[in-house]
């Protein structure tokens, strides 16, 4: 389901990829619904292909979203609320205790937390797959 949903260097927000050809995609904007041509000149990453640094093994962003998705009963997170990094890392903390506080920047903490938001606006529930 991730795998779908992409990230833009330089561009805010997230993107669904809507088709593909071998020169460029056409993804659909997540809030606006805009759709737009991305070139092969840009850069993008899939969210199914996002992991974060932990004291053992990396965690999936999927599984991340799962556990952030439970914790919060399903609402979005008050980014405002958590205007220092102290308090950034506390929260994430809550969620996954032994993430990696030396290559996990408040930074990237903050753009999970902006993109969960997005994602559960979107109306996305369950951010991994099970196999049947």
């Amino acid at each position: 389901m991730l795998r779908e949903i992409i990230a833009i260097t330089g561009k805010p927000g997230l993107y669904k990829i809507v088709s593909h050809s071998a020169s460029r995609i056409i993804v659909e904007d997540m809030t606006s619904k805009k759709r737009f041509p991305v070139s092969s000149r840009d850069k993008v990453v899939s969210l199914g292909d996002i992991a974060m640094y932990t004291d053992g093994d990396d965690k999936p962003l999927g599984e991340i979203l799962d556990l952030l998705y439970a914790k919060q009963e399903g609402n979005s997170v008050d980014i405002k609320a958590l205007d220092s990094n102290d308090k950034l890392s506390e929260a994430f903390a809550g969620v996954l205790e032994n993430y990696d506080r030396e290559r996990v920047y408040a930074s990237d903490i903050k753009k999970l937390f902006a993109w969960y938001n997005l994602l559960i606006a979107a109306g996305m529930t369950k951010f991994t797959e099970t196999e049947e």
